[in-house]
């Protein structure tokens, strides 16, 4: 089945600027991830089906937010099969992207993936958020949990040394209104809302929430 979701136009329509190395990865990715999760189930098949628009662009709005600069250090926190990392680490093959997951399998198919596909610039570990003791210029993640819980994990792991025009901090994929969830919440906040970026309607009510540092 090659319907839109399947295939990587909507990424080369959204994200013009891509080289060749660049398009051969985004290409392979559907079909290595097919491969895997008919193996170690890390993504519903609903959402194989869009798997474009919903994984990789949604991963990848963060790069509309931010174009990070090279030898950026990057951690994804709770990647489960590699998102947002793995579109991340592909268009920006010069940072160097940390991808945690608690779960064995989950971070076995980060590998393979990786490996497959030849990005040299991610480590995947099996570990708790908590428990990396490593300073990153920007942690991203997608919607793992609530933002206070988030933060206690990645206390002390965001690096004072800048290297991005955005001031280092937090970039966390999240749907819905976030009212209650960020209440309270003492660091400075700005949200982007990805319907400004992209037309689909999946992204209706998603945002990257950016917290500085």
């Amino acid at each position: 089945m090659s319907n839109m979701n399947t295939t990587p136009k909507i990424i080369y329509h959204y994200f013009n600027q891509l080289t060749e190395k660049q398009k051969n990865q985004i290409e392979k990715l559907f079909k290595v991830y097919s491969y895997w999760n008919a193996q170690i189930n890390v993504i519903s098949r609903k959402d194989l089906d869009e798997f474009y628009e919903r994984h990789v662009l949604h991963s990848l709005s963060i790069a509309k937010v931010i174009n990070f600069s090279p030898s950026s250090n990057i951690l994804d926190i709770g990647t489960g099969g590699g998102f947002p990392g793995i579109p991340l680490a592909i268009l920006f093959p010069d940072c160097k992207f940390t991808l945690v997951d608690s779960i064995g399998k989950k971070i076995k198919v980060v590998q393979e993936v990786a490996e497959e596909l030849g990005l040299s610039n991610v480590t995947a570990i099996k570990s708790r958020a908590e428990d990396i003791d490593e300073k990153f210029d920007f942690i991203v993640s997608r919607a793992v949990t609530e933002m206070p819980k988030f933060l206690t994990w990645t206390k002390d792991k965001i690096s004072t040394k800048q290297k991005n025009e955005l001031k280092n901090g937090i970039l966390y994929l999240k749907g819905g209104d976030l009212t209650e969830e960020m209440k309270g919440i003492k660091k400075e906040i700005k949200y982007y809302e990805l319907k400004n970026m992209f037309n689909e309607e999946f992204f209706d009510t998603k945002k990257v929430v950016y917290l500085k540092n």
